[in-house]
């Protein structure tokens, strides 16, 4: 079995190889096992002997010539990177601030952006509405300033290679290195309230605080890890809702959901072994790196009946969308408000019609969105 995500028709549409590979033992191919099964993943997710600091270990060894302290402290900054007892202490801090009462409080906000930006619409979903409203949301909860709001998008596309060991080469490091840099200095220069001024004040019990270097890397990889996934789900539901236009206000939670398993932004993320363990019948030796293919597991047969069937009429399933354990996605629920409030208003109106194939974008490997969502306003609409 041959498996290769580089390949244009796997990005195109990588299912019928995921359901291939889901048929087989795991494989080990471009230096990993690649693991398909829900249950093997779910496996890999829950064991805390796998160790998420592959991105770190990768700058650390690629870095060269180049200047990589400060990709390395946040990497070790990270949520996404980090291992405990690292990890257990950032989230300890993180979440008194980050909390569910903070993210349903920001209900109003997200309606208002996601209205303003579907009452613009003109041409094209993903480049005027699903890309740009994730990255609204969180300047104005950081508390950014105005004039760093049209900067942050850019820099954030040139950190998240970080999230991808695939394609991470040296001249990325060389501009990472240079955009973290800046992102974090304009971070630290923040005194506006907002979630950037509650991470800078949070402590714990025990007198724990973040430094100020800890608070601006954290800020950043709110960006990387929570704007294009997000814009992932909000296009990706989009595109379920233009497909099956009779979805109703109350069936919107549902289509969200359903979504996060049938067309997962997030496909695939990567752990590497830190012992001998058996998964899915094959042994995986210590340092071994293991592919998790988050989309796959979530069209499993086993745990979903027609998974290649998009049914919002399904109801909650156990779907690895938002990973699982603890490194499952902490802006989850932040992500699915904004996909909510986007579909909300769709509903609503504007009359859409979808204008055009739709075409992937092949910029990343594990995330899976349309590189463009052309759609026709229906004259009368406004």
């Amino acid at each position: 079995m041959r498996f290769n995500p580089f390949a244009p028709s796997f990005r195109q549409d990588p299912y019928a190889q995921y359901a291939a590979l889901r048929a087989e033992l795991p494989i080990r191919t471009l230096g990993m096992w690649v693991l398909t099964r829900h249950t093997d993943v779910l496996a890999v997710l829950r064991d805390r002997s796998f160790s998420a600091e592959l991105i770190p270990a990768l700058v650390a060894r690629h870095g060269g010539a180049v200047d990589t302290d400060l990709v390395l402290r946040l990497g070790r900054a990270s949520l996404v990177f980090t291992d405990n007892p690292a990890h257990a202490r950032l989230r300890g801090l993180v979440n008194r601030v980050f909390t569910p009462a903070a993210v349903a409080d920001l209900e109003p906000l997200v309606h208002e952006l996601a209205q303003r930006r579907v009452s613009g619409l003109r041409h094209d979903l993903m480049a005027e509405l699903a890309e740009p409203l994730p990255v609204e949301v969180l300047c104005t909860w950081l508390g950014l300033p105005a004039e760093l709001h049209g900067q942050v998008a850019g820099w954030t596309h040139e950190i998240r290679f970080l999230l991808e060991p695939g394609m991470l080469k040296r001249d990325h490091l060389e501009r990472i290195s240079r955009v973290v840099a800046t992102f974090a200095a304009a971070l630290r220069e923040v005194r506006t309230p907002g979630l950037l001024r509650e991470l800078a004040a949070v402590r714990t019990a025990g007198g724990d605080r973040l430094t100020e270097e800890e608070t601006a890397l954290l800020g950043i990889m709110c960006f990387v890890a929570g704007t294009e996934t997000t814009a992932a789900l909000i296009g990706n539901s989009a595109l379920a809702l233009l497909r099956s236009p009779g979805i109703g206000l109350e069936q919107v939670p549902a289509t969200v959901r359903e979504t996060l398993r049938h067309e997962s932004p997030l496909q695939m993320t990567t752990r590497i072994a830190t012992r001998e363990i058996e998964i899915g019948g094959v042994r995986i030796a210590a340092g071994d790196q293991v592919l998790l293919c988050l989309a796959a597991a979530n069209r499993d047969p086993a745990v979903f009946p027609n998974p290649d069937t998009f049914d919002p009429a399904r109801g909650p399933g156990p779907h690895l969308g938002f990973g699982f354990g603890m490194h499952g996605c902490l802006g989850g629920a932040l992500a699915e408000l904004q996909a909510r409030a986007v579909l909300d208003t769709l509903v609503r109106g504007p009359d859409l019609r979808l204008d055009g194939e739709v075409r992937w974008q092949t910029e990343s490997l594990i995330v899976r969105s349309p590189e463009a969502l052309p759609v026709t306003v229906a004259a009368g609409a406004r």
